[in-house]
């Protein structure tokens, strides 16, 4: 979905010289962090609980856009025009339900019980003795994020080939070494902090990248008749067929199944502001998705053949476009917001994979009788991001052909088995522990077998059917099995007494 082919940029002093400025900005973020977050766990991995409402709305977004975004979307808009708007109509629907209601329900139960992770959650909710639930969903969280990471690092080296002229693995190794020291350094503060810096640069990249170009044709009506003249249909938003939009609209719910999103929910220092959170960020994300689309839209009439785009690929509209239209330190930005898309995304994963090892492995099962030093703990959370983010790099470097492949599904595969539970858990009383397994282990399993049979893929997105069926496995086991036993007072916690 990130991936994107060599495109030949020059690197000017002020491209380069932005660019570098906006890496500075990142890693002084991450010294800045470090001390905060080095006093315990829950500082490392959800900031304490202390994170402001504007924080916690713009990179809970951002977060959870990643490269797809910027490249994936513009290429969809420039073959598909105004219909390509679907494609986030379903997320930023999705999203704002999520900040409204089931966020809440989430911070207040994760505060009183001590929720840092999502596992931690599932845990304290199903009486989680044995370890069993936390384990798999342990599990699903590596195999998807250590893939999606690796997908990040692939796409952050190709942004590096093609605007600064490296080679594609000195790019993988660079974006590596960048994401890994402030993430490192500055844990959850510093990830979330510098999504909140990313998305200034995206929505600056996707709002002032279009206008600029429209204005340079000679104002929206000109640009709406040569679009038209082109192909009446790259103007209707509903020129689509009935599968593909709801596969598009049906994005959304991959939404609620992603930690990285839901602990930023888990983190804000009160539960009252998630409404204005709500709001922030859905402007945000309307306007970062508008701008995608009318980028795409716009790109169609400077480029009418796919042929006069590099490599004839789509998702290398967005870089051109910017390089001819922009003054090389706008286009500098442009270069900065790639790279923010990528880098938002995979710091975010990292922390969520490395808390399910240090936090629900090592703390919850392997020494759950005894008390490990909070500094300890945070010691090793740092090397095990360091851990991971090699595995990823490697990962990386030696299978760029095919990492891309886990992209694809990575999305719907944390979407389908972690986020129609994780609704049950929150909404349903009479879900059990058995019916969560059950739903977890159903969504990830369709999710990957409608993936690899063709006559199934082609017709209808995965997370669509893996998400329904991992919703109705919820709820058929949860019919058949007890409920625990202090089910009402959990229900209790997750309302708000005032």
């Amino acid at each position: 979905m990130e991936e994107f082919n060599t495109i030949s940029i020059e690197g000017s002093g002020y491209v380069i010289a932005a660019f570098i400025g906006y890496l500075v900005l990142l890693i002084g973020i991450g010294i800045y962090a470090s001390r905060f977050s080095s006093a315990g766990i829950s500082e490392f991995f959800i900031g304490g609980r202390k994170m402001n409402r504007l924080v916690v709305a713009l990179s809970a977004v951002v977060s959870g856009r990643s490269a797809w975004l910027l490249l994936g979307v513009t290429g969809m808009a420039y073959t598909q025009g105004a219909s390509a708007l679907w494609a986030a109509f379903g997320y930023i629907v999705v999203e704002w339900f999520l900040f409204m209601y089931y966020a809440r329900r989430l911070r207040l139960f994760s505060e009183k019980y001590d929720c840092i992770t999502v596992p931690d959650f599932f845990a304290e909710r199903f009486d989680d003795k044995n370890g069993l639930l936390r384990l798999i969903l342990v599990f699903i969280f590596l195999v998807f994020m250590v893939s999606y990471v690796s997908a990040q690092f692939v796409a952050g080296g190709k942004a590096f080939a093609s605007s600064f002229g490296l080679t594609q693995n000195t790019g993988v190794i660079l974006t590596a070494i960048i994401i890994l020291l402030y993430t490192v350094l500055g844990g959850f503060l510093a990830v979330s902090l510098t999504d909140t810096i990313q998305a200034f640069f995206m929505i600056i990249a996707l709002v002032c990248l279009p206008l600029i170009a429209i204005q340079d044709l000679g104002g929206w009506q000109v640009f709406i008749t040569e679009l038209s003249l082109q192909d009446a249909t790259m103007i209707d938003p509903m020129a689509l067929g009935f599968g593909a939009f709801i596969g598009f609209v049906g994005i959304g719910l991959g939404s609620p199944g992603n930690p990285h999103i839901l602990s930023r929910y888990m983190a804000i220092d009160d539960a009252k502001q998630l409404k204005y959170a709500a709001v922030v960020g859905t402007i945000w994300n309307v306007m970062m998705a508008g701008g995608a689309v009318l980028i795409g839209m716009v790109g169609r009439v400077y480029f009418p053949e796919v042929s006069m785009l590099p490599g004839a690929d789509t998702e290398n509209l967005y870089p051109l476009l910017a390089q001819q239209q922009l003054h090389p330190i706008l286009f500098g930005v442009v270069v900065a917001s790639i790279f923010a898309a990528i880098m938002s995304t995979a710091d975010s994963q990292l922390l969520v994979a490395a808390s399910s090892v240090v936090r629900d492995v090592y703390d919850k099962l392997l020494k759950k009788d005894e008390e490990i030093p909070q500094k300890k703990l945070v010691l090793y959370s740092r090397l095990v991001v360091v851990l991971l983010v090699m595995a990823a790099l490697v990962f990386g470097l030696v299978a760029q052909n095919i990492v891309f492949w886990l992209v694809l599904f990575a999305w719907a595969g944390l979407g389908a088995s972690i986020g129609p539970t994780s609704i049950l858990a929150l909404y349903w009383k009479k879900t059990t522990k058995a019916g969560i397994i059950a739903g977890l282990l159903t969504g990830t399993t369709v999710t990957i077998i409608w993936y690899f049979v063709p006559a199934l893929k082609a017709n209808l997105y995965e997370l669509i059917p893996a998400f329904s069926l991992s919703l109705l496995a919820t709820w058929g086991v949860s019919k058949i099995t007890s409920v625990p036993e202090n089910v009402e007072e959990h229900f209790e916690d997750m309302i708000s007494k005032d």
